[in-house]
C-alpha cells in the first residue's frame, strides 16, 4: 500500500490542522457514502460499478483480438481521455503488447503528420475516445484517421475502427450507420476520473498492461480509504493539509519524484486537480518537478524565490534497474562512487532534496514499493479521492468545469460551425 508522511516541522500547525480535521469529519462521511448532489458524477467511487468482471472479460478480449491482428492501436483522445492509459503505458512500457501511438490531444500539423508517419507499414486498430463528440481535436484526429483507414484495408476498415463515447450521442450514431465496435463512456464519470473504466483500461490491455492487478490496486485503496476514520484516513488528512497550506497563503503544489516514469502521470494529476479545482476564483495551482534534472532551475526557486509553494514527492522504494559504477584508473574525480549503484546515488538526491526543501517549504512524500500496475491503481484512486474531499473542504463542485468551455464558443466562430 502507499505510505503518506509529512516532512517538515508542522508543529506549530498541528493543532490548527487537528481542529481542521475534527470539524470537517461529516465531509469524508459524505465523501465516503457517495452524494446525492453528485450521483451523476460518481460512478467511479466503487471500482465494481464500470471495471467489475462483465467489463473486465470484454476489454481482455477485445484486447486479445487487437494484439492477435495489429503491430499498433492510435489512442484518440484529448485529456481525461488518454491521460491516464499514457501515464501507466509510457511508465510500464510493456513488452507484449501492441505499440500505442496517440492522436487527437494536438490541432499542430507537424503532430498529426508525424503520427501519421508512424502507422506506415503497420497494421493497426484505431479507438476514438470522447464523451462529448463535439471537443474538436479528436474530432478532427477521427476523420483524418478514418480516411487513412478507408484507402488502407478498404472494407474491412470497420472492423479495426472502436469508439468509446455516450450511447445515444452523434459517436454512437456514426458507429451504428458504419458498424464500428462500440464501448460506453460512463455517463456517470468525468474524463479526469476515467482511469478504472474503458476510457483507461482498453487501451492499457491492448499495450500489455496487467488490467487485474491495476484494478485491484484501485479496490484496495478504495476498501482502505472507506473504511478508514478521519484520525487515520490518509487521504483526509493530505486534503486537510493542502487546505491549511492554501490558507496560510500557499497558492502552488508541487508534485515531484526523482522517478522520470511518472512524466506523463503528472499530466493526469495536473488536469484532476487544475479542473476540479480551479474554479470560482479558488484553487491550488498543480505544477511537476522532474528530478534531478529540474532541480538546477526550479530547485533555485524553492530555497531563495517566492514562497507560494508546498511540495508533494512520489518516491519509489525498489528500482527496476540497477547500474554499478566500476573503478577506474583514470583520474577523473569521481572515485568516491566507485561501486555505488545509480540507484543508491539517484536515493541519496532524493533524500538530500527532501531535507533541503522540508527547511524552506511544507513537504509530503508518498512512498511506494514498486512501481506497477497494481501502484498505478492505487495512486489513481487515492488522488481522485482525495481531490474530491479537498474541493468539498475548498468549497468547489469538485465535478463540473464551465472554466474549460469559454474559448470554444471563439475557436468554433473562427472556424465557422456557429
Amino acid at each position: 500500500m502507499i505510505r503518506f508522511e509529512v516532512n517538515s516541522d508542522l508543529s506549530d500547525q498541528e493543532t490548527t490542522l487537528k481542529q481542521m480535521m475534527q470539524e470537517h469529519t461529516e465531509m469524508l462521511a459524505e465523501a465516503q457514502a457517495g452524494e446525492e448532489k453528485y450521483k451523476d458524477s460518481q460512478d467511479w467511487l466503487d471500482t465494481d460499478i464500470e471495471a467489475g468482471e462483465e467489463q473486465l472479460l470484454r476489454i481482455e478480449r477485445k484486447a486479445q483480438e487487437i494484439r492477435r491482428n495489429a503491430d499498433a492501436f492510435v489512442l484518440i483522445g484529448i485529456g481525461g481521455s488518454n491521460n491516464a492509459a499514457r501515464a501507466v503505458v509510457e511508465a510500464l512500457k510493456p513488452l507484449d503488447g501492441c505499440e500505442i501511438i496517440y492522436a487527437g490531444n494536438t490541432l499542430h500539423p507537424h503532430e498529426v503528420e508525424k503520427m501519421l508517419q508512424k502507422l506506415a507499414g503497420k497494421d493497426f486498430y484505431i479507438d476514438c475516445i470522447a464523451k462529448n463528440f463535439e471537443t474538436l481535436e479528436p474530432g478532427a484526429a477521427f476523420r483524418v484517421l478514418r480516411q487513412y483507414m478507408d484507402e488502407r484495408y478498404g472494407d474491412q476498415a470497420p472492423e479495426r475502427i472502436i469508439a468509446t463515447g455516450t450511447p445515444g450521442s452523434t459517436l454512437w450514431q456514426l458507429c451504428q450507420e458504419q458498424g464500428y465496435d462500440f464501448f460506453e463512456f460512463p455517463v456517470n464519470v468525468g474524463g479526469r476520473y476515467t482511469a478504472m473504466t474503458n476510457v483507461g483500461l482498453l487501451p492499457m490491455a491492448v499495450a500489455g498492461v496487467d488490467v487485474r492487478a491495476l484494478v485491484k490496486g484501485a479496490h484496495d485503496m478504495q476498501l482502505q480509504l472507506h473504511k478508514e476514520p478521519a484520525e487515520t484516513n490518509s487521504a483526509y488528512r493530505y486534503a486537510c493539509l493542502r487546505n491549511l497550506f492554501y490558507q496560510n497563503g500557499y497558492r502552488v503544489e508541487m508534485l515531484s519524484s526523482f522517478d522520470p516514469r511518472f512524466h506523463y502521470f503528472y499530466l493526469w494529476w495536473r488536469q484532476l486537480f487544475a479542473e476540479s479545482e480551479g474554479k470560482d476564483n479558488k484553487g491550488i495551482f498543480p505544477v511537476t518537478g522532474e528530478f534531478t534534472e529540474e532541480l538546477h532551475s526550479i530547485g533555485q526557486f524553492i530555497q531563495d524565490g517566492s514562497p507560494i509553494m508546498f511540495e508533494t514527492f512520489l518516491d519509489v522504494v525498489h528500482p527496476e534497474d540497477h547500474v554499478v559504477i566500476k573503478p577506474d584508473s583514470r583520474k577523473d574525480y569521481f572515485d568516491y562512487l566507485n561501486g555505488k549503484d545509480f540507484a543508491e546515488i539517484n536515493k541519496a538526491a532524493f533524500h538530500a532534496t527532501v531535507k533541503a526543501h522540508s527547511e524552506k517549504l511544507p513537504v509530503m512524500t508518498f512512498t511506494l514499493d514498486e512501481l506497477d500496475a497494481y501502484h498505478f491503481g492505487q495512486l489513481f484512486y487515492f488522488f481522485q479521492f482525495a481531490c474530491y474531499l479537498s474541493c468539498k473542504l475548498m468549497g468547489v463542485n469538485p465535478f463540473d468545469q464551465p472554466g474549460v468551455e469559454a474559448y470554444k464558443h471563439w475557436m468554433f466562430a473562427a472556424l465557422g460551425k456557429l
